[in-house]
């Protein structure tokens, strides 16, 4: 079976359209949404009805914590501009679909892996997993050998080790085994609001007959999706990265 990985969706439904379709020309049969579908971007309806589809259809969404802000309350720890598109997101919103993000649950097991949005530690409280150690420490966390993530807008690849955990830089469109006898805790990067200098969007597949995973970096209309944001009064600086990928 062939998983598609989507993280950090943040309401961009030109990203989510490319993504979707760059993984159904990978045979992907099963979608696992791995948080933040909303904020940010200006579709955040659209983006919604299409990740509950899938999800009627036996999909995965866990929650994130953008997703959480709009469905309950914004944390104020957040910048004031993410805090305004909370705000302007909820507005969006109908009662069902706000419904739909409150029910997500923090995280997901399914048979050898862990699917949540930010860590395994504690997963409510949205810590980063941005470096080796706090790799280390999501790994210490879960038995599952292999976790996903999202919530740091950047793929990376981090396997358990002595010590802090290693590290590899992905390679888009090379597939990466996941040996066995490893632990594993990948992030397929942002597919609605890059950060690591590219705007394509991110996503990744993984085979569990193969044991591979593939990250893909997927070209998109990001122009016409910042005018969108520009246009429905949202800061103008979520508009700036797509253009920029940072």
């Amino acid at each position: 079976m062939r998983i598609a990985l989507l993280a950090d969706l943040h309401a961009n439904r030109e990203a989510t359209e490319a993504c979707l379709g760059a993984l159904a020309r990978e045979g992907c049969g099963r979608h696992v949404f791995l948080g933040d579908l909303v904020g940010y971007g200006a579709d955040p309806a659209w983006v919604l009805d299409t990740v509950r589809a899938h999800v009627a259809d036996g999909a995965v969404a866990v929650l994130g914590n953008h997703d959480q802000a709009v469905a309950h309350a914004a944390s104020p720890h957040m910048v004031a501009e993410a805090r305004d598109a909370i705000a302007w997101t909820r507005r969006q919103l109908d009662a069902d679909q706000l419904a739909f993000l409150g029910s997500l649950p923090l995280q997901v097991q399914e048979d050898d892996r862990l699917y949540v949005h930010a860590n395994a530690w504690s997963p409510g409280e949205w810590g980063y997993v941005s470096s080796r150690a706090t790799a280390s420490r999501s790994l210490e966390a879960t038995p599952q050998r292999l976790t996903f993530c999202g919530h740091e807008h950047r793929p990376a690849l981090y396997y358990a080790q002595p010590g802090p955990a290693g590290h590899f830089q992905p390679i888009a469109g090379r597939p990466v085994p996941l040996p066995g006898a490893r632990r594993w805790l990948a992030i397929p990067g942002s597919c609605g609001q890059p950060r690591d200098g590219d705007p394509a969007a991110a996503c990744a597949v993984y085979d569990t007959d193969a044991a591979t995973l593939t990250f893909l970096r997927v070209p998109y209309d990001h122009e016409r999706a910042a005018a969108k944001i520009v246009a429905a009064g949202l800061p103008r600086i979520f508009a700036t990265r797509l253009l920029s990928g940072a």
